[in-house]
């Protein structure tokens, strides 16, 4: 117990010590306090430490509510064991962030280092021409033709074959499931298959986890506890020591590479033999290019990364949100119609044909839900910067060099004066450019465009989502399948809690039962039966 308080001791001094030196520096000080610039009350030394802390419970929306306070939706935390920190959410200011002055807002080296473990030098952790590089490589990935297949090869099996006898068994049998496990199971499957070539078969849920699923957790886990250190020291130096949770990532790291490794060697022996014709996967357009293995190693699990948790948790919040507001799932059900065509016949719905990728893009009231579901639950509630050098916002905020500059999604879609009085109402319509009518196509209207920095879950400019386009189609495609044929209702009447780590997630899961969707007698066949 001493050991524990000499060891905390010595590091609140140097900290300590550390902001003095910083403070009367005249180097490295700046005026951050303007008029349009907020903070938590606020101290001598330590900062907003004790606001901090007691709001650690809920810091999203205390955020949120400074930011909706400010004048220019932009507020400044300056703590004791973390660096200065502008949190805004300004369209004006995002734009000059991710593209007016992209190259002053580097990920820095801050970011890179907490999940430098994990993912190396993969695209989503590196700054510069090595960014560059993979988003050259990346963006080949991503063309209409690639989307094409996808829905006609990877999801089509996936939901078809996979998903939906997995939700009929559990209708059947009238079982309690974690939609949020289950999607997230899916949306690994789908990943590793376009990212790897690989088929991790973990859709059955009587089995356990494969070994590099639980390791991928166990390491997203970690990295992101890491994230939310109040003193990144701390976790420093338990993995110079090789103790506690940093003991847990380095294992869990090293079976995840040891594994992405292994499906690298099979990968380089199945090209080898096949004499050199193509595959559609990321892997092995990675190993015919020539390109370095530990890059390509690096680079397929940032996509993994990004693919996976990302489309699960925007259709965990979707479907919540829609066993809320049954019309709007209505509506929904009713597009899905209007688009796979089809004629009652003895009172039975027959589809005419399946989903396809035109089929899935005329769907755009079920896109306008998960657009509106993203605004109130985005996958990435905030997203950091580091200023390469000083700086001021387009709002006035002066940015001293090493501040990390985060703009902040969850609470940009929660202001006011981005969205109106009715911000807090889940409200599909607002993403259209006039109102529905009333019995009308909800495909037929224009969907309407809204700043990327406004919304930006996918983030914008440069570094923009490589993958936006193939993540609607995949979700598009799997809620509409789901309910083609099932109500999804959950056990509990509790609102549940939105947990920001690396992606966010549903705390305790999303327990539901699934019901087969009855219209016009026995509606919901297999799609493209």
């Amino acid at each position: 117990m001493l050991f524990y308080f000499i060891f905390f001791a010595i590091i609140f001094l140097f900290l300590l010590f550390k902001r003095i030196i910083l403070t009367h520096n005249p180097k490295n000080h700046i005026s951050y306090f303007t008029t349009s610039t907020h903070t938590p009350p606020s101290y001598p030394i330590i900062g907003c430490l004790i606001s901090f802390y007691k709001n650690s419970h809920r810091l999203l929306d205390f955020y949120t509510h400074l930011l909706s306070q400010s004048p220019t939706q932009t507020i400044l935390i300056n703590r004791l064991g973390a660096r200065r920190t502008i949190i805004t959410a300004n369209p004006l200011n995002v734009e000059y962030i991710l593209k007016t002055n992209f190259t002053n807002f580097p990920k820095g080296k801050p970011f890179t280092e907490i999940l430098s473990d994990l993912l190396g030098c993969g695209i989503f952790n590196v700054d510069g021409k090595l960014w560059s590089k993979q988003r050259k490589i990346g963006s080949h990935e991503f063309t209409t033709r690639s989307l094409k297949d996808f829905v006609a090869k990877t999801l089509e099996d996936e939901v078809q074959q996979r998903l939906i006898p997995l939700l009929e068994l559990a209708s059947d049998g009238n079982h309690v499931i974690d939609m949020q496990d289950v999607l997230r199971r899916l949306t690994f499957e789908i990943v590793c298959k376009v990212s790897l070539g690989y088929d991790p078969c973990c859709l059955d849920l009587s089995k356990p986890l494969p070994p590099l699923l639980s390791a991928f957790d166990k390491a997203s886990e970690i990295s992101a506890i890491r994230s939310h250190s109040p003193i990144h020291l701390i976790w420093k130096i338990k993995r110079v020591l090789n103790l506690g949770s940093e003991k847990l990532l380095k294992e869990a790291v090293k079976l995840v590479h040891e594994s992405v490794n292994e499906i690298i060697r099979k990968k380089k022996k199945e090209i080898s033999e096949r004499n050199n014709v193509s595959g559609s996967d990321l892997l092995t357009k990675l190993l015919e290019g020539g390109h370095d293995e530990i890059m390509v190693r690096d680079m397929v699990i940032s996509f993994i990364m990004a693919g996976r948790d990302t489309t699960s948790a925007a259709m965990t919040w979707l479907l919540w949100l829609l066993s809320k507001n049954p019309s709007q799932e209505d509506l929904i059900v009713k597009g899905v119609k209007e688009v796979l065509g089809g004629k009652n016949k003895d009172d039975e719905f027959e589809l005419m044909r399946s989903f396809d990728y035109e089929g899935l893009k005329e769907m755009k009231y079920l896109k306008a839900c998960l657009c509106e579901s993203m605004r109130l639950y985005p996958p990435v509630a905030w997203d950091s910067k580091h200023a390469a050098n000083n700086d001021v916002l387009p709002d006035g905020t002066r940015v001293g060099k090493g501040d990390r500059v985060t703009y902040f999604p969850y609470g940009m879609g929660r202001m006011e004066a981005l969205w109106g009085k009715d911000w807090n109402e889940f409200k599909p319509e607002r993403w259209f450019e006039e109102p529905i009518e009333e019995g009308g196509n909800n495909n037929e209207g224009v969907l309407k465009y809204v700043s990327p920095y406004k919304f930006s879950v996918f983030q914008a400019g440069p570094r923009v989502c490589l993958g936006k386009d193939m993540a609607f189609i995949q979700m598009e495609y799997v809620v509409a399948s789901i309910l083609n044929q099932f109500e999804i209702r959950p056990v509990s009447i509790d609102q549940p809690v939105f947990v920001p780590f690396l992606t966010a997630y549903m705390d305790g899961g999303f327990n539901v039962r699934v019901h087969k969707r009855v219209q016009n007698g026995t509606y919901g066949r297999k799609m493209g039966a």
